[in-house]
């Protein structure tokens, strides 16, 4: 057998050999010496109408055996950059009652921020968001670059107060996500009511609705997300319904009508700069897409975001 010492690497192996992780990191539960956790959030108790994105993370895990080392436009090589680690799920012990379910993930993310380490997930639907944000944004609001179909600040549905369509509204209501600071950028569809999305207008998030997307254009949404979030902590939430269903069709909510995967790694890019303390991508339900495409748009949209996020960090480490 040949002498290949590169191998020694398990992320220079065939892609196709050892256990599913995040982006091939390694795993592990001990948070000590790392700078940023790769997180599942296996929970789709919040889900109004399609559930499947509690198995999200483990087929994001798959797909993400498709990344490499280097984001080749940026030259962004997280690895390189900071520790990065598979740190597992944050899998609830009791998931059959809503808000003692994000109680659990809170925990979870609290253990994380606590170590010092910022946190990159995929989700479940986007009720996880406000617990993750119960966690890191504990001390100061952060602000947000949301990317979705959805404003997700609606409010009481079904009896629920903490459903996916209104974790912002929550996080905004609890002092954890500061609105001014807040753009939401692919925001479409049709809604049964008129007062659908008011409260982001009303508490000064900048809504992107796509048609002025459209219109603008993607360096145009870059600048105006800077703009909006400023030289502040924030964080990225990655809806995969805000691409268009043809993109990512496994999902609970789609919606017509959204941008691409080359636009939302466009934007995602963008964002390298920002002051950027974690992020996430939810919504991915495999039961709807046995393809495994909207699986692999949310590991590569995952991959963006931690590249990054890892720039963010190693430039405060260097400052």
């Amino acid at each position: 057998m040949a002498d290949t010492p590169e191998f020694d690497d398990p992320m220079n192996r065939p892609r196709y050999t050892g256990i599913p992780t995040f982006m091939r990191a390694p795993f592990t539960e001990d948070l000590s010496g790392l700078d940023i956790g790769l997180a599942g959030v296996p929970f789709d108790g919040g889900v109004t109408n399609r559930t499947g994105a509690r198995h999200g993370p483990r087929e994001i895990r798959n797909q993400s055996t498709l990344m490499r080392r280097i984001q080749q436009t940026t030259k962004i090589a997280p690895h390189e950059l900071c520790r990065i680690a598979d740190i597992g799920d944050a899998w609830i012990k009791s998931p059959f009652h809503l808000e003692s379910s994000l109680d659990e993930i809170t925990a979870f993310y609290a253990r994380v921020h606590e170590a010092g380490v910022v946190p990159v997930s995929a989700g479940g639907d986007h009720s996880i968001t406000l617990p993750i944000f119960r966690a890191i944004a504990a001390e100061r609001p952060v602000g947000m670059v949301h990317f979705d179909a959805h404003t997700d600040t609606g409010d009481k549905h079904l009896g629920s107060r903490f459903h996916h369509g209104t974790p912002f509204r929550r996080a905004t209501e609890e002092g954890l996500l500061d609105p001014k600071r807040t753009i939401q950028i692919g925001i479409r569809g049709a809604v049964n009511e008129e007062s659908a999305g008011r409260f982001s207008h009303e508490s000064g998030m900048r809504v992107v609705y796509m048609e002025e997307l459209y219109e603008k254009g993607v360096p145009w949404a870059i600048e105006e997300a800077r703009r909006v979030a400023g030289d502040g902590p924030t964080y990225i939430s990655f809806d995969v319904d805000g691409l268009d269903p043809v993109y990512a069709p496994g999902t609970g909510t789609p919606e017509i009508g959204g941008f691409s995967t080359l636009e939302a790694q466009l934007m995602i890019r963008g964002l390298r700069g920002l002051n950027l303390i974690g992020g996430d991508v939810v919504e991915v339900a495999p039961p709807f897409d046995p393809s495994g495409i909207t699986a692999l748009a949310g590991a590569t949209i995952m991959f963006e975001i931690l590249c990054v996020t890892a720039d963010a960090v190693a430039s405060r480490r260097k400052g």
